[in-house]
C-alpha cells in the first residue's frame, strides 16, 4: 500500500526534500486491533515537530498522521465491539490502560502516554493507504456524519471538549472568552460554548472574525490589537448588563500562551477560570500573582481527552450540532504543500485534510 513516508528529519522545514509517498506493507491486526482503509485524514502541529525531529525524536522511517477515518476492513480476534464494515474515526491518546491513572478514568495522564501517528513507528500513523489501531483507540462515527468531518474533528475537537466540558466545568450560562477562534480547537470551542448556551466572544486575526460568527461566536475582536483586551472587556461589561453580573470573563480558553496570558488574568472575574492546552506565542509568559490569588482565579492545564469525551463530542456532531470548519484537502503526493501551508497559516481556516489518491 502507498504511505507518506520520510526517512530523516528537516529541521529547515523542507518537507519537499524528505516527503516520500512509499509502498509499504499492509497492516495485520493484532489480536485487540482493527485495520481500516482511510478515507480522509488531517493534519496537527505535531505532524511539523516529528518532522523536525524536536521536541521528540520520532522513530524513523515515520508515517505522520493521529487523525483518521475510514473502513474497518479486518478485526483480531479479541476485537469485541468493532467488525468488519463499520466507520471509524481514531482516538489517537495510546495509554496502558492499567495504572492507577488509567484505571482513575485520567489516561490522559497515564505516564506511558504516547500519540499516535507522532511518537509511534516506524511507520505508523493515518497519512497511509490502510492503518491500525487497538479498538480502545477507535470511535465509531455517527450515522450522518462524513469521514472528512470525523477526521478533522478527531484530535482537536476532543481536545476541546476536555478543555471546556472535562476540565472547566462549563455551565449554561457563562461569559466565555475563546482565545483563537480561528484556530482547529478555537473553532470547536466556539461551538461548544455555543451548545451549552454562553455567551461567547471569540478573539482572532483580522480576516477571520467574520468566520467566528458564522460559527456562532456572539462578538469577534482583532487580538492583534494593542487595545483588545479592553474591547474585550466593554464587550464583557454590556453582557453584565443583561445578567444582572459583574463585568468580567468566567471562563477563558487559552492555547496561545505568552504574549495575551495576563490580559486574560485581568479580564477574569472573581473566581473565574483559564485553561489551557497550549502556548503557540511562546511559554514564557510573565503572571501578575494579584490577579490569581486575589480573585481566587483557577488555572487548569490540559492536553488530550478520554474516549469517552471523544464519544460525546461525535454524538453532538451526528446531531448537527457542531460542524467541523476544514480549510482545504490534498493529496497524499501533496503531503509538502499541505504541511507547509498549515506551518504558514496563511489564509487558513480550519483543518487541511489529506487522502489517498483516488479517495
Amino acid at each position: 500500500m502507498k504511505a507518506v513516508v520520510y526517512n530523516e528529519y528537516a529541521p529547515d522545514d523542507n518537507y519537499a526534500k524528505i516527503l516520500k509517498v512509499q509502498d509499504i506493507d499492509d497492516p495485520k491486526p493484532k489480536s485487540d486491533e482493527v485495520v481500516f482503509s482511510v478515507k480522509a485524514a488531517a493534519l496537527n502541529y505535531n505532524d511539523i515537530w516529528g518532522m523536525r525531529g524536536v521536541p521528540v525524536a520520532v522513530p524513523l522511517p515515520h508515517v505522520s498522521g493521529s487523525d483518521a477515518a475510514g473502513d474497518v476492513i479486518a478485526v483480531g480476534e479479541d476485537v469485541k465491539n468493532i467488525k468488519v464494515g463499520d466507520r471509524v474515526v481514531s482516538h489517537s491518546n495510546m495509554s496502558c490502560r492499567v495504572c492507577k491513572a488509567c484505571t482513575d478514568g485520567r489516561e490522559f495522564d497515564c505516564i506511558k502516554r504516547t500519540i499516535w501517528g507522532f511518537q509511534t513507528g516506524p511507520t505508523w500513523g493515518a497519512f497511509q493507504e490502510v492503518t491500525h489501531l487497538p479498538e480502545v483507540n477507535v470511535s465509531k462515527i455517527p450515522e450522518g456524519l462524513s469521514y472528512d468531518d470525523a477526521a478533522a474533528a478527531s484530535m482537536t475537537i476532543l481536545t476541546s471538549w476536555h478543555m471546556l466540558v472535562g476540565r472547566a466545568k462549563i455551565t449554561p450560562g457563562q461569559t466565555v472568552l475563546i482565545m483563537g477562534g480561528g484556530s482547529g480547537v478555537g473553532s470547536f470551542g466556539i461551538q461548544i460554548a455555543k451548545l451549552y448556551n454562553c455567551d461567547v466572544i471569540a478573539t482572532a486575526s483580522p480576516d477571520k472574525l467574520d468566520k467566528c460568527l458564522e460559527l456562532g461566536a456572539d462578538y469577534a475582536v482583532d487580538h492583534r490589537k494593542e487595545d483588545w483586551s479592553k474591547e474585550v472587556y466593554k464587550i464583557s461589561k454590556e453582557i453584565a448588563k443583561t445578567k444582572g453580573e459583574a463585568p468580567g470573563i468566567d471562563l477563558s480558553f487559552d492555547h496561545i500562551g505568552e504574549t495575551h496570558w495576563n490580559q486574560q488574568l485581568q479580564l477574569l472575574k472573581y473566581g473565574a477560570t483559564l485553561v489551557s492546552c497550549g502556548a503557540t506565542t511562546g511559554y514564557n509568559a510573565k503572571t501578575d500573582l494579584r490577579h490569581v490569588f486575589f480573585k481566587g482565579t483557577n488555572i487548569l492545564g490540559s492536553t488530550q481527552g478520554t474516549k469517552a469525551e471523544l464519544d460525546q463530542a461525535l454524538y453532538w456532531m451526528g446531531q448537527g450540532k457542531i460542524k467541523a470548519a476544514i480549510d482545504s484537502t490534498y493529496t497524499f503526493e501533496q503531503a509538502a504543500e499541505a504541511h507547509t501551508k498549515m506551518l504558514t497559516g496563511k489564509g487558513m481556516f480550519g483543518k487541511i485534510l489529506m487522502k489517498p489518491e483516488g479517495v
